[in-house]
């Protein structure tokens, strides 16, 4: 594929090109972040952006909201400015390995970036929101506080427990839990509440802080719960790998 071909011939290809999503996967990755990211991939493509580029534009859209969230104070239009970027960081997250199979493949180096982006913004959006909280609304001393600590610590561990899993089984020559090709329509809008697109359209509640605070709960609680039944079955597949060891 040239960079020169038309923008509804490079995507038209790209769409052909897509696999099945991850067992994983939940709704808004799989039905609109995805198609999102393909038409910024096709832009990408045919600017002559690499990868590593994209990868670079979605964490300039992710940190942006960040730094805004902490900054500006709590009211609707930076609620909005700030799950509007989200969305977009999350996109373009979307468009960078779609840009390296246009190109004709990715690279272990532009796999670590993208996953390197991933850790920092998983580790600092929900430390970013108590931040905000102490920052710009009555809720200092209050116990919902709690909510983003906990929040954070699920979302840290859960997506290193996702690394950890695929790469042993990786070493074991098990296929990965979130091989593509294993989702269903169903089993993915049952995990739409582990959407990170989800936690990103919730931020439009920010100026309502009661409004956002229990929506932002509830998403906590249903990730919460969702490690606690994914490292249940993390720990019994690689407990079979060394079963079928010995």
């Amino acid at each position: 594929m040239q960079v020169s071909d038309s923008f509804a011939d490079v995507h038209r290809r790209l769409a052909a090109a897509q696999k099945g999503h991850a067992r994983g996967a939940p709704a808004y990755s799989v039905y609109v972040n995805r198609r999102i990211g393909r038409v910024l991939a096709t832009a990408a493509f045919r600017w002559g952006w690499t990868p590593n580029r994209v990868t670079a534009v979605s964490a300039l859209h992710t940190f942006a909201a960040i730094a805004l969230l902490v900054a500006l104070p709590a009211q609707w239009w930076v609620g909005l400015l700030v799950a509007v970027l989200l969305a977009l960081g999350y996109a373009w997250d979307s468009a960078d390995g779609q840009v390296a199979r246009l190109r004709g493949g990715g690279s272990l180096a532009g796999e670590w970036l993208d996953h390197f982006v991933d850790a920092i913004k998983i580790a600092s959006l929900h430390l970013a929101v108590l931040v905000a909280l102490w920052l710009h609304t009555p809720l200092r001393d209050s116990a919902w506080l709690l909510v983003p600590i906990a929040f954070s610590i699920v979302g840290v561990v859960t997506f290193f427990g996702m690394l950890l899993n695929d790469l042993l089984k990786g070493k074991s020559g098990v296929p990965s839990t979130h091989a593509r090709g294993g989702g269903t329509a169903g089993r993915s809008l049952l995990l739409l509440p582990t959407d990170y697109g989800v936690l990103c359209l919730v931020f439009a509640l920010w100026g309502s802080t009661t409004g956002f605070l229990w929506a932002y709960a509830a998403l906590a609680l249903a990730n919460a719960a969702f490690l606690v039944l994914a490292a249940v079955r993390w720990f019994r597949e690689i407990r079979a790998i060394d079963a079928a060891a010995r």
